[in-house]
């Protein structure tokens, strides 16, 4: 069997991306209206409810009208991700740069980052290896890579300090978002479910060999009243990961 090749998708794809739509049909319909209601659905949702059907019902009109202006649910959920990263950095590509220091820009990022998420949390169930290189997520790409630039890192240690950054603010999100998930699931608060974990725990943790892990979950449940806290992971690993980064700049300058 021949296979097609994925260039001309591929191509289109990336024209979608920037603006090169097709005409509004007779109903009026555009891409931008598609993409728009794909991500109505996904806040409201999640990423699998999104549908070309759905869509096509949120918007009143037949799912083969859709077809015209978007080829399918992976070429839409591509927009949706382009048009939501428009969010983070509406005033312009220098916007990092310009809050102080390196280090402080990248807490400004990761920042920016999180609250993308808890606006659009269906952004955490975008699994791609490959990056969708549509307008806004090129602007924020080099927003995010200006506070790092002339600071004593070459260019492939800029471009994976922002990818380190980047990773360890969607995992803590992840974090954040599961918390928040089995405190609506079980009905209980975090305090509520720690109240009831932690005198078992006592009782049940007596084996010698688990003396450390007993040791150190009771003060960490007694810290935050909780299991873990994802927004305290957040600020702690975002603080390692720049020391890290700070210590590799002192050692390409010696």
């Amino acid at each position: 069997m021949v296979r097609r090749s994925p260039a001309p998708d591929l191509a289109r794809s990336i024209y979608l991306l920037w603006g090169h739509h097709p005409a509004p049909g007779r109903s009026g319909l555009t891409v931008s209206a598609i993409v728009a209601a794909g991500i109505e659905i996904a806040d409201a949702d999640g990423l699998d409810a999104v549908s070309m059907r759905k869509v096509a019902e949120h918007l009143g009109v037949g799912a083969m009208s859709l077809y015209g202006h978007v080829p399918g649910k992976d070429e839409l959920t591509t927009l949706m991700v382009d048009s939501v990263l428009g969010e983070l950095y509406e005033d312009g590509v220098g916007t990092a740069a310009r809050v102080g220091d390196w280090r402080s820009a990248m807490k400004f990022v990761a920042e920016r980052n999180w609250s993308l998420y808890e606006r659009h949390p269906w952004l955490l169930d975008i699994r791609s290896s490959r990056p969708h290189l549509g307008p806004n997520i090129s602007r924020k790409y080099e927003t995010e890579l200006r506070p790092l630039d002339g600071i004593g890192l070459s260019d492939v240690e800029m471009d994976a300090a922002l990818t380190l950054v980047l990773g360890h603010v969607a995992s803590a999100a992840r974090a954040h978002r599961s918390t928040s998930r089995a405190r609506a699931d079980s009905g209980m608060s975090d305090a509520e479910w720690w109240s009831v974990v932690a005198p078992v725990l006592e009782q049940v943790m007596t084996d010698d060999d688990l003396a450390v892990s007993a040791r150190v979950g009771a003060a960490v449940g007694a810290h935050f009243n909780a299991a873990d806290d994802p927004e305290h992971t957040l600020a702690f690993g975002l603080d390692t990961i720049l020391d890290g980064i700070e210590a590799r700049i002192t050692t390409n300058r010696s």
